[in-house]
């Protein structure tokens, strides 16, 4: 019952700003831990963020300062806010919904190209 859905991505150049968005289904997210994974061409996927359970918040160094992982409860949505995008954030971006009860559900993905 649980769905994960990934929305937002898409090409902005270096220095540009992009947010992405998980709809979460099946369950509210005042039940989850939400991360965000990404992978490049070539390479396997990689912690990029996470929220746990009481609001707790990771994020890789590589992206420390620059993106900001948060969460509507009452839309039922994640975001991930990318702020100053380098061409080394091009890569197909992930959620993951960690119930509190049981499971680990990911989204499709969604694109983001960094490029000028």
């Amino acid at each position: 019952q649980v769905q994960v859905m990934e929305s937002g991505g898409g090409l902005v150049q270096p220095g540009g700003s992009l947010i992405l968005s998980c709809a979460v289904s099946g369950t509210p997210l005042t039940e989850v831990a939400m991360a965000w994974y990404r992978q490049a061409p070539g390479k396997q996927r990689e912690f990029v963020a996470n929220i746990l359970r009481r609001g707790a918040i990771s994020y890789d160094a590589s992206v420390r300062g620059r993106f900001t992982i948060s969460r509507d409860t009452a839309k039922n949505m994640g975001y991930l806010q990318m702020n100053s995008l380098k061409s080394e954030d091009t890569a197909v971006y992930y959620c993951k919904i960690v119930p509190f009860s049981e499971g680990v559900f990911w989204g499709q993905g969604t694109q983001v190209t960094v490029s000028s």
